[in-house]
């Protein structure tokens, strides 16, 4: 039985539960692609995930990128610039 992921958010608010199948998938997609691309939209992230995952995923792929990006986020794995006017930007964090 596939064991469920609680996913964290990055201002406190309520997760969600997910296949922890599912989340792994994702999260391995999206930071191969923020390594490769070193920083993107949320929309050039969901592209460059459903890219790799179309047609082996049960789901909605934009759904997960969105909880799976929040949980990264509240985790400290991803940063998420919010600037004013502009996509938001993601990368992943450093330990600078």
């Amino acid at each position: 039985m596939d064991q469920r992921i609680k996913t964290l958010h990055p201002q406190g608010k309520r997760g969600v539960h997910i296949s922890g199948d599912k989340y792994h998938l994702v999260r391995i997609q999206m930071i191969l692609a923020l390594e490769e691309f070193g920083e993107l939209t949320l929309s050039e992230l969901k592209d460059a995930v459903a890219a790799h995952l179309e047609g082996r995923f049960d789901g909605s792929i934009p759904w997960h990128v969105d909880w799976v990006k929040l949980d990264l986020e509240a985790r400290g794995v991803i940063v998420c610039e919010r600037r004013s006017g502009q996509p938001q930007m993601i990368r992943l964090a450093t330990n600078e």
